[in-house]
């Protein structure tokens, strides 16, 4: 969450313009406008990390994602990731770059990439059991039956050492299976080569000698799949009587047999990969073949249309905190099917510590306390997320209740649709969050976090650990929770653990890919923001942490909350209907749980006082209801 370099523009300057400059200006904005209309908002907010057309990847989503890989005539190398990740921006110029490098490759196996940020995705990447970002999944192919894939777990994510995995994964086929476009890519024997110096064939045919353990045979094999009339095989050099008969002193060596018979050793610059696969494609009558591949569309991407909203970076934005729970609970937590035992437990104390601590508008306010009493008097210890997303959805249609439906980034925006965003929100939220517990610990009474100063933060340490998307960033906040989170004594000392850990991340991340140009990641607040959380002791710029304490509270505060640019209750999706009957929260324990369980799973529950609608033929249900209330006596038992 670093501060804005740029001081927030003043809303009122475009009226004091001259009227004819501002008619030159009317056109632009109108063209704006049309794009943004015609095109619409990407779906949560997210952008690409790859393009068609631009980049080799292949974009699979909810749509294609099965039908590329099921039954595929080629393997599938697809990394699932996140456009928000730090991680996934940071990693996505090898990714493109190992897709161009293996480009001739993509009739035997394909590089790609789907997007679990993208909200029509999130199914999808549930179903593929997804949790963190960047997930690698293979895909064999001819897979007839559905899979998840298999796991990609090398010793690191270099481009080399994926390119060799791949190729492992390849020679892992069957022969039943094998990519019919293929070659084969065991070492030949010198007898084969005998045979081939004598058969006249009418092509080129090379051969790779190498050592063992060497893969430059198999990648130039590989980078010769889309050429026709060459032949690329590869053999060992353990034959070194043969190797001396062919005046190859050193390996690797490339042999290469001419289509007339004439036979001799390639002469290129150096031994590498790239020289022999370059030599051997500009040969006569070598040249690219037509291969049947699916459709690639090379459509570009005009809906990343960036409309700036114009901030003051001294506030903070009910708009981002809106939207970050939004993608909290609509998008992140769906990689989950089902919540339970110590997941489950995270959930439910981060959502009792964020529905008493939260400052924002009472619908938003009342939503989170409606799901976190509907999570404390739950009988159950496994719940699946779809009954989560109904109560966030407010599909019981309680009055008052909103969360938006989609994101809004203000304070959190970004100069490309990638930078920021959710992770920006996640941490104004958990500043917010210990800065309430800070000014106002009663809130906390009667959860069981009342007295304790890391309540907070070890809940909010237990869900990124549990349930934040990005494996990496995880990992770097559990090494700071490990090293001094035990030393916090006092809810203040609460607010200066995180504000001092959020400026580490800052400084560590500080010229990565994923730092946002225009928002630099420096040292916050900045002096222009905090004057007196500045001093210089001996030269050197030092904090003063009592004034940063003071700026703190103040600035994640519920006076500082700005409202402008939040969606209205009146928005599509949200409730205006009255439902007096459902007021008693007491009587939502239960509610859309028989729609998403078996009935077998919750033959433990007690007869009770239920809230739902069920047509479960395993059920005798009784129904009484007046104007205040709606109840449902629920018996489970053998039919």
């Amino acid at each position: 969450m670093a501060a804005a370099r740029a001081v927030a523009r003043d809303p009122g300057a475009y009226a004091r313009q001259p009227p004819s400059l501002r008619a030159a200006r009317l056109p632009r904005l109108l063209f704006l406008l049309a794009v943004v209309v015609a095109v619409g908002p990407r779906e949560g907010g997210g952008a690409r990390l790859y393009r068609e057309g631009s980049d080799a990847v292949w974009l699979l989503d909810s749509g294609s994602v099965r039908s590329a890989t099921g039954n595929s005539s080629a393997a599938w190398l697809v990394q699932f990731h996140s456009s928000w990740c730090g991680h996934c921006i940071g990693y996505a110029p090898t990714w493109r770059a190992l897709a161009a490098d293996v480009r001739d490759w993509a009739a035997a196996i394909r590089v790609a990439a789907l997007d679990c940020a993208e909200e029509k995705n999130q199914d999808v990447c549930r179903t593929y059991d997804i949790h963190f970002y960047p997930t690698f999944r293979y895909f064999k192919a001819f897979t007839k039956e559905f899979t998840t894939g298999e796991n990609f777990k090398g010793p690191d994510r270099e481009l080399r050492t994926v390119r060799q995995t791949m190729i492992d994964f390849l020679q892992n086929h069957t022969e039943g299976t094998w990519p019919p476009a293929c070659p084969p890519l065991d070492p030949i024997q010198s007898s084969d080569i005998l045979s081939f110096m004598d058969s006249h064939s009418g092509q080129y045919h090379a051969i790779v000698f190498e050592s063992y353990g060497s893969y430059v045979g198999r990648e130039v094999i590989l980078d010769l799949i889309p050429y026709e009339s060459i032949m690329v095989s590869r053999a060992l050099d353990t034959d070194k009587a043969f190797l001396g008969t062919l005046g190859i002193s050193s390996v690797p060596s490339c042999y290469l047999i001419y289509p007339n018979g004439s036979h001799g050793l390639v002469n290129v610059a150096k031994p590498l990969r790239s020289f022999f696969s370059s030599y051997l494609k500009s040969l006569p009558d070598v040249r690219k073949k037509s291969l049947f591949l699916p459709d690639k569309s090379n459509k570009e991407d005009v809906s990343e249309v960036v409309v700036w909203k114009e901030f003051d970076r001294t506030k903070l934005y009910t708009a981002d905190l809106e939207s970050g729970l939004h993608y909290l609970l609509r998008v992140e937590l769906a990689a989950h099917r089902s919540l339970a035992g110590a997941q489950l437990k995270t959930f439910r104390d981060f959502v009792t510590v964020v529905a008493k601590l939260f400052p924002g508008r009472p619908p938003v306010k009342k939503l989170l306390e409606t799901l976190q009493e509907w999570l404390a008097n739950l009988p159950l210890d496994k719940i699946p997320y779809n009954a989560i997303l109904d109560l966030v959805n407010n599909k019981m249609q309680i009055s008052g209740v909103f969360l938006t439906s989609h994101v809004k980034w203000v304070g959190c925006q970004g100069s490309r649709l990638e930078l920021r965003g959710y992770p920006c929100s996640l941490w104004k939220l958990f500043h917010t969050l210990t800065v309430q517990a800070s000014t106002h610990p009663e809130a906390l009474a009667g959860t069981g976090f009342e007295g304790d100063p890391q309540a907070v933060l070890q809940t909010i340490r237990r869900y990124i650990h549990t349930f934040f998307g990005c494996r990496e960033c995880g990992e770097h906040f559990e090494e700071m929770a490990k090293e001094s989170m035990d030393s916090v004594k006092t809810p203040d000392q609460a607010v200066l653990w995180l504000w001092r850990k959020h400026n580490m991340v800052n400084s560590r991340l500080a010229g990565h890919l994923s730092e946002d140009p225009k928002f630099p990641k420096v040292p916050w607040p900045t002096p222009d923001l905090c004057p007196a959380c500045h001093e210089e002791i001996k030269g050197l710029d030092s904090w003063n942490e009592g004034q940063v304490l003071v700026f703190l509270r103040q600035h994640y505060s519920r006076d500082n909350l700005v409202d402008t640019y939040s969606v209205d209750q009146g928005s599509p999706g949200s409730v205006l209907r009255a439902r007096p009957w459902l007021g008693q929260m007491a009587r939502l324990s239960h509610v859309n749980l028989l729609p998403h369980f078996p009935v077998e799973e919750v033959s433990s529950l007690k007869p009770g006082v239920l809230c739902l609608k069920t047509n479960k033929p395993r059920s005798s249900l009784g129904v009484s209801k007046d104007e205040h209330s709606w109840s449902v006596s629920l018996r489970i038992g053998p039919i």
